[in-house]
């Protein structure tokens, strides 16, 4: 088993060598963590979690291992800065080298990168954790309500049980709208709605911006992206609190992160990343994969092809067993036993 995560802010690796030994790469170090293979583990930014071979929990991070419970846990998560965990009902979180209880019965929560928002069954309110405190969001959530509430990043959006439109961002619960909203997708410090008067808004890092007095066709939201396409037939991307015409389109585009990905008039592959629109094929291909920073495919010349923050690269042409992209690295495999790592311009 190989299990690759790199990122800027975190560098980190797992996998079981030829003597069944858990080994993690950080920062260029290589640690034997345990002596067994795990029976399940995940890769986060910052942290591994993993259940040993005899289901212990234990989480790798800050060049240790820590033994958090024996047999307990039957759900976990890894995030960007988050490890979050279920004993039975009791729902946990790791950070910071820290394990804190955030209830000791909870039947609903939704996990995301630095916000958990959940409902604390034992005394009936619905709370978020962010950055090491608890804030009371809600008593009360309705069905629809419930079916409503996006989370993703660092933000918690959702029309409440009396029909008003909340957002919880950076520790605040902010009263967006005194109406509920139709439709709303949610990013990285960001939220897109259709108010109750059908106008398009975007929230966008504590301000609120009306981008069109008409509902949108479509629209998809990203870390501090959101792209869309107008009643007319334009496709707009907002990005750096204003929205940019990429012309008119028929509608593929994809968003994820801080990419967006579509289709243009001459059907060639473009990508919009942070301000800067680039050409990546002459063709639109329909598998691609994109995180983070990055996007990845195998094209027409069966050539693998990476853009990843800003830059085109061909990365191989080789017949490959396999090929996967993880944050901005990219894995591939050629025939059983040979691997190779692709990352920032350089091959590992």
């Amino acid at each position: 088993m190989l299990t690759l995560s790199l990122c800027a802010s975190a560098q980190l690796a797992s996998y079981v060598d030829n003597q069944n030994q858990v080994m993690v790469w950080d920062k260029g170090m290589i640690r034997k963590i345990d002596f067994l293979a795990p029976t399940s583990m995940k890769i986060g930014r910052s942290a591994i979690p993993y259940l040993d071979n005899s289901r212990s929990f234990k989480v790798y991070a800050n060049n240790r291992v820590t033994p958090v419970n024996i047999g307990f846990t039957n759900n976990y998560y890894a995030t960007d800065n988050l490890v979050v965990f279920l004993n039975q009902k009791s729902l946990n979180v790791f950070e910071n080298g820290e394990v804190k209880n955030l209830t000791a019965v909870c039947d609903q929560y939704f996990v995301a990168d630095s916000v958990v928002f959940f409902l604390d069954s034992y005394k009936g309110a619905y709370k978020a954790y962010y950055k090491g405190k608890t804030y009371n969001i809600e008593g009360y959530f309705s069905d629809s309500s419930l079916a409503s509430i996006r989370v993703t990043d660092n933000i918690v959006a959702y029309n409440n049980f009396a029909n008003q439109f909340r957002i919880f961002y950076l520790g605040e619960l902010i009263a967006q709208e005194d109406y509920p909203v139709s439709g709303f997708e949610v990013g990285r410090n960001t939220v897109a709605y259709v108010d109750i008067d059908r106008k398009f808004k975007v929230f966008h890092s504590g301000r609120t911006f009306v981008l069109d007095d008409f509902p949108p066709k479509s629209y998809k939201v990203g870390d501090n992206v959101v792209a869309y396409l107008t009643a007319d037939g334009y496709f707009k991307v907002f990005y750096d609190d204003s929205a940019r015409s990429m012309g008119f389109m028929s509608g593929n585009y994809q968003v994820v992160d801080n990419i967006v990905a579509f289709k243009d008039q001459s059907n060639y592959l473009k990508v919009f990343y942070k301000g800067d629109v680039s050409t990546i094929d002459n063709y639109y291909p329909n598998n691609m994969v994109i995180q983070y920073n990055s996007l990845a495919y195998v094209n027409y010349g069966n050539t693998l092809r990476l853009f990843s923050e800003g830059e085109t690269y061909d990365v191989t042409n080789a017949e490959l067993t396999n090929w996967q992209l993880n944050y901005d690295v990219l894995m591939y495999q050629m025939g059983q036993n040979m691997f190779r790592v692709f990352y920032k311009g350089t091959e590992y």
